[in-house]
This record gives C-alpha cells, structure tokens and sequence, in this order.
C-alpha cells in the first residue's frame, strides 16, 4: 500500500508546505480519532470532480465505522457532497440523518483542513452509531474537547509544527486527559489522569484546582517543575508546547503534553494529557544496568584475553623451538582475534557486532604477522553488516585462519600476492569468499581429510557454531579460492 507522501505525489500537485501539513494532521489525528469516538479520513480533491482517500484512522475508544481499508480509494463529489461543501464553503458540515454503511448506521461531518488561506484536504469524520452511549462527563469533556480541536484544524491553526520534544513517545488519551478553562481550573479529569497526579502525591480531587501550580509543587526536580508548570501556561496563552517527562517527589514518572483550545482565534483553555510511566522507567533502568553489566564483563572478558596473549608472547621468547614458538604466535593470534570481539561488543548497547569493523582491525594484525616471511598484502570487498554476538566469534576466528592458511601454504617465502576477503550479504545469507594468487591446492587435497590444525578448527566452528558450509577449490588461473555461506535468517 502506497504511504501517504507516495499518494500525494502521484495524485495531486500540492507544494511542500501542504504535505508536511498533511502530514502533521495525519501525526496527531488519533488524538482527535479518540476524542471523537470517530472515524476518521483524509480526503484530497482531484481534477476530475473527485476525492482521493489518502490516510484513515480508527478510533481506540469506541468501534469503527470503516472496518474496510478505504486509502487508495476515490468517491465522486456527488456520491459524497459534504467534501464538496467543506471546500466550497471552508467550514464544518455536519449530516443531520444518519447513513447506513456496511449495515451500520453512521453519523458524517466533514472538516476542511485550511493551510494559510487555502483549504488543501477534507477530514470525514464518521462515527458508528450502532452503539447507543450513555452522555457523561468523560464523553462531554472529550466531544468538547475535539469539536475545539476539530474547528482549529478548520481555522488552521491545529496542529502546529512544535520545536523536537524532549522524549519521543506522547501520552494517548487512554492514559490521562485533563480539561482546563481559560483561567487554568480544571473543569475534568479522566481516571487515569486521577490516578497518575495520586502517584505524584496529589490526594484529592482535580476539578476546581489550578494546575500549573499544583504540577509544580508535585515535582521534585526545580527546573522540571517550573518547565512543567511553564508549558501548561503556554498552552493556556494558546502556544503549542512540547512533551516531557517529569519525576515527583514521590518517585513517579509522568509524561506530559499540553495543547491549546483555540477555536475561532477565541481561548477555550488547554487540554493536558499525562501518562503514568513509572514502571516503564523502572524496567528501562533495570535493562540499563543489566547492559551496562554485560559491556563491562566483555570488557574484562577483553583483558583477560589480553593478558593471556601477553603471557603467550613472554613464554614464545623464552623459546628456542622454532615450531614451539609458531605454535604459540599462532595462538596469540587467535586468542587476540577472540579479544577484538569482545572489545567491539563492550562498546555496543545491544548484543550486535559491526563485522566491518573488526574485520578491518584483524587484517592489518595478519599482514604484520606474514610481513616476515612473504609480500603479500591483503583486503577487503563488500561488506559483513552487522551480525550477532553469538555468530561474531567464530565467524572472525574462521576469517582469520583462512586468511592465515593462504599467508602460510599459498606462497612461497618472499613472494609477492594479494589475498582478497570479499563478502556479500542478502536478508538470508552471509557469503564470504577469500581467495589468493598462489600455487593453489595440493594434488589429492581434501578439507575433511586434512590435519593442519588451523583448517580442522575452522570445519568444527563452521558445523558447529555458524551452522553453514565451506568448501576450498582452485581457481581456474591459478591459487585458492575459500567458499564460506553463513545462514542469517532466524538470527536475533
């Protein structure tokens, strides 16, 4: 399904200021979709005496008059005039008889969304009536509450772009609304929004209370509940304010966001929506720790791995046995490739490895260790992506023997050559192939059969801990060439 910028640039020639508008009614209309206990549907006019539905939202507070998907959809202007007169006549139109759609009956208004002076899109609220409600405070204060929001849209001057907000998420109104009057009384207040000022230490009713200064003798922080309070009296002088996010004294985290009341240019109060996220921050600070804990053990994971290569390298001098002390380089080798992996994920907030990057770390590592006895230099192609830590290990200790294989059994001391790693990734699989310019394979040469150390490691990590498959072959102008797959698919 086309997004909402797609069906706009196909259908229609609206400048750059109109789609970000749309797209700002489109970014806020669940609030009016909940408020409403409505429908709603954004329609843009067509060349052709026609309406185009770019954009549909349903309501979390009552049931759906549209229960089919109806973006992508178009409607003449006869079949549906109240679009017509919305534009026509850039004002609310309300349908007194209700409609049947899909055997329900349905109550349509239609809401021009003005952009300066011009009307750029029609909103259709429909609302199910098949549901009889029982009229209460909550659904008063909130039908208020949206008729407000609704005729600023009409006006122009809802939504407004507001500056970055401080925290990325926006209490619903499911979690707490509260209406004010011009003078910032609060004339309603929802359960929940009752409940989340009870956990901030406010015992008593809210109704009749002013509640910026309330909110700010709430709050233990002194700059968080002068920014609160400050908000709260923006939004009542009729300013968009941002949300945040502010502790009480007693502990509670609350999130809050409040929005003028405008409608017609005349103050109407402010609407405040919070939202009680104590136990949220109290998990994400659990999950902190609990990362913090686990970078700070491949931290050490890391020195240690480190301490044993140094301690390899002091018994490797105190040697005289030329194959004792490739055995040992060999080791340290291996035990240092370990330790890069355990540095990259120290550094990470997640269980995640950049292979790139440490790829690019072990290379120049392996080109130092061969600079000795050979010239051969060696590189990178594609790219490894980002892997799981549980794949990243064995994968680079596979690398690293390879690469080594060929410095040690592909050339001859003092030849020149080049080994290649080249990798391509797809959404299912991982391929590597590292190939080199040498004498390529022995006669009769088998990977199963094969007792050099380094390859048997590398045909146990690859069955046993990548799950996938290798094979070693000749290249037809000559040297090696290693076949490395690693299924991605089903990895975290």
């Amino acid at each position: 399904m086309s997004t909402l910028t797609d069906l706009l640039a196909e259908h229609t020639k609206l400048s750059g200021a109109a789609v970000d508008h749309l797209q700002l009614v489109v970014a806020e209309w669940q609030l009016l979709s909940d408020l409403s206990f409505a429908d709603f549907v954004m329609w843009v006019p067509l060349e052709d005496d026609k309406f185009l539905c770019v954009a549909q939202a349903r309501p979390t507070t009552a049931p759906t008059a549209h229960p089919e998907d109806v973006v992508g959809s178009e409607v003449e202007s006869e079949e549906h005039p109240q679009l017509r007169r919305a534009m026509d006549e850039s004002r609310i139109c309300r349908e007194e008889d209700p409609r049947w759609h899909l055997g329900v009956p349905v109550r349509r208004e239609t809401i021009p969304v003005r952009l300066g002076t011009q009307v750029i899109a029609v909103l259709s609220r429909s609302t199910n009536l098949a549901v009889p409600r029982v009229p209460s405070p909550l659904e008063i204060s909130y039908l208020g509450s949206a008729a407000d929001l609704c005729q600023m849209i009409a006006d122009g001057t809802f939504p407004a772009p507001e500056p970055s907000p401080d925290v990325h998420t926006s209490p619903r109104v499911g979690d707490g609304l509260i209406r004010l009057d011009p003078s910032g009384a609060v004339v309603f207040a929802s359960p929940n929004a009752l409940s989340a000022f009870h956990r901030m230490g406010h015992a008593s009713d809210l109704v009749g209370v002013h509640l910026a200064p309330l909110t700010r003798s709430l709050i233990g922080d002194p700059f968080d509940a002068t920014e609160v309070a400050q908000r709260i009296r923006q939004a009542l002088e009729g300013q968009p304010s941002m949300r945040m996010e502010a502790e009480s004294r007693r502990g509670a985290a609350v999130l809050f966001r409040a929005l003028p009341l405008r409608p017609r240019g005349q103050a109407a109060g402010a609407i405040v929506l919070c939202r009680d996220v104590t136990e949220v921050r109290r998990r994400d600070r659990a999950l902190m720790s609990k990362d913090a804990t686990i970078r700070e053990i491949h931290h050490r994971v890391k020195n240690n791995l480190q301490t044993v290569a140094a301690l390899l390298r002091l018994q490797s001098r105190r040697l005289s046995n030329p194959e004792a002390k490739e055995a040992l380089a060999e080791s340290v080798r291996r035990v240092t490739s370990i330790a890069l992996v355990h540095e990259t994920l120290s550094m990470s907030v997640d269980e995640r490895v950049d292979l790139d990057d440490v790829v690019d770390k072990v290379i120049p590592m392996m080109s130092d260790v061969a600079v000795t006895e050979t010239q051969v230099s060696v590189r990178r192609e594609g790219g490894f992506g980002i892997v799981p830590a549980e794949i990243a290990t064995p994968l680079v200790m596979v690398l690293t023997e390879l690469v080594q294989n060929a410095f040690e059994h592909a050339y001859a001391p003092g030849q020149r050559g080049e080994v290649v790693v080249h990798s391509e990734r797809s959404a299912k699989w991982l391929d590597v192939t590292i190939t080199d310019d040498g004498k390529g394979l022995p006669q009769g040469f088998s990977l199963e059969r094969t007792d050099r150390l380094g390859l048997q490691i590398v045909r146990t990590l690859v069955d046993s801990e990548l799950r996938g498959s290798l094979s070693l072959r000749r290249r037809p102008r000559g040297g090696t060439e290693a076949v490395l797959r690693v299924p991605l698919r089903g990895r975290r």
